[in-house]
């Protein structure tokens, strides 16, 4: 109880009371967080039980409208999928994706980060170039030429088997540069500290002084930088998923809903891409919120 009292009263938590949008944020960030783990107890349907749709149900439009029903709240799509479960399971895909990419990134990018900012020289100019050229071209083009390649490589009997792992991959290999260019940067400044050279003059290996040493100093920067990702991983999941490129049919995120639903937008069923776009945006936004509230309470020069 005193470790939570404590916890409760620090710097960051009084920061994130007396911060309404940070308060807000976290609340529809928790929403579309439980909603999507918890969709396969907490949906109404399953909606990707192939036995349980009814085409006689296509096209039910949402409660509020004429003909709408309470027993599919958001209406439903040219299947009969109900849209609240298809928007649940689809934000369950999405958040894995955003979650998996980011971590990826984030694990290649501090082992770039401090091996370039611990040793410098040829080894850091190497590596921060190929970084440098990387981020002269868009992420998303580089997610979508390395998804093209993966595609390429990879038997066409199992596209659809490994096509979620080679999105993560995708995106993850797109975005390491900025969390290397970040852990970089903070490496430089730290691996000529004090406590760094006590390490090396002990005889510490150079591996064991930037995992234990120099990284646990870097995870403030660390950690806005990979909330702020987040909401760009699942956006580029949903913008490959749009284009055709991203995860299976099967297996639909936000963007794959948002792309079978445009294909009726101008006649009139717009409730089966706007919903999936307000979840979208909600789940984004949030995050992105949140990323910029933790980036002000981090910094010691705004207290």
């Amino acid at each position: 109880m005193n470790a939570i009292s404590r916890l409760w009263d620090s710097d960051l938590f009084w920061s994130f009371r007396t911060t309404p949008t940070a308060v807000v944020s976290a609340v529809v960030a928790l929403i579309c967080i439980v909603g999507a783990i918890g969709a396969p107890g907490l949906a109404p349907y399953n909606p990707f039980d192939l036995a349980s749709l009814d085409l006689m149900d296509a096209f039910n439009p949402p409660f509020f409208m004429e003909e709408g029903s309470l027993a599919h709240p958001f209406g439903t799509d040219d299947q009969g999928r109900d849209m609240l479960s298809a928007i649940m399971y689809g934000a369950r895909v999405s958040l894995f994706v955003g979650v998996s990419a980011t971590a990826f990134a984030l694990l290649l990018g501090v082992l770039v980060g401090l091996i370039a900012g611990y040793a410098g020289g040829a080894v850091d100019a190497v590596l921060m170039r190929i970084a440098d050229i990387q981020l002269t071209f868009p992420s998303i083009l580089v997610a979508l030429m390395v998804d093209g390649v993966a595609r390429a490589a990879l038997p066409r009997e199992m596209h659809d088997h490994l096509a979620l792992y080679v999105v993560i991959f995708a995106i993850g290999v797109s975005d390491w540069p900025r969390f290397a260019r970040t852990v970089r940067g903070s490496t430089l400044v730290e691996r000529n500290k004090e406590y760094v050279l006590a390490a090396r003059v002990i005889g510490i290996t150079p591996a064991r002084i930037m995992l234990t040493h120099v990284l646990p100093n870097v995870l403030g920067p660390l950690l806005v930088l990979a909330t702020l990702n987040l909401g760009l991983a699942i956006l580029s999941e949903a913008t490959l998923s749009f284009l055709g490129v991203g995860v299976p049919p099967t297996q639909p995120s936000l963007g794959t809903l948002i792309r079978i639903g445009n294909d009726f937008l101008f006649s009139g069923e717009w409730w089966i891409t706007i919903f999936p776009g307000l979840a979208l945006v909600a789940m984004v936004l949030s995050v992105n919120l949140l990323g910029d509230w933790l980036r002000d309470a981090l910094n010691p020069r705004l207290r």
